[in-house]
């Protein structure tokens, strides 16, 4: 590994309630967290799975601005590359407003889900491999 190399980076989403947003990424998406402080009201978590992670951060009061109509397609909040993408479909598959699958012409399929705070989250995989 070379000095200054990259390895990983992690959304940071602001939300108003951190240990809701991440019961939900548990519940729903199989992510495991840590909150801090534990009790409740907590001020920032590291949701984790397979080696992914998103922060979460504590803002008082605040509401995601919905950009979706300002660009055609929506605008994306993070963009998760998978392997087995229908089993994460049949986790999210009832949730409201939930699309897919769909084939890409950049050789995708992907799905969407939003989160309770509304922000968009993409989960794709790579159409020129199978799904295990």
């Amino acid at each position: 590994m070379s000095e200054g190399s990259l390895q990983s980076v992690a959304p940071v989403f602001p939300v108003d309630d951190v240990d809701a947003t991440a019961r939900w990424y548990s519940d729903v998406l199989g992510f495991e967290f840590g909150a801090f402080p534990e009790d409740p009201p907590s001020e920032f978590a590291i949701l984790s799975r397979d080696g992914v992670e998103i922060f979460l951060q504590r803002v008082e009061g605040y509401e995601k601005p919905d950009l979706s109509v300002r660009r055609a397609g929506g605008v994306w909040d993070a963009y998760l590359q998978v392997v087995g993408l229908s089993r994460i479909w049949d986790r999210i598959a009832d949730l409201p407003g939930a699309r897919g699958p769909e084939e890409r012409w950049y050789g995708q399929r992907e799905i969407e889900v939003r989160d309770p705070n509304g922000y968009l989250l993409v989960f794709a995989e790579r159409t020129n491999g199978d799904e295990s």
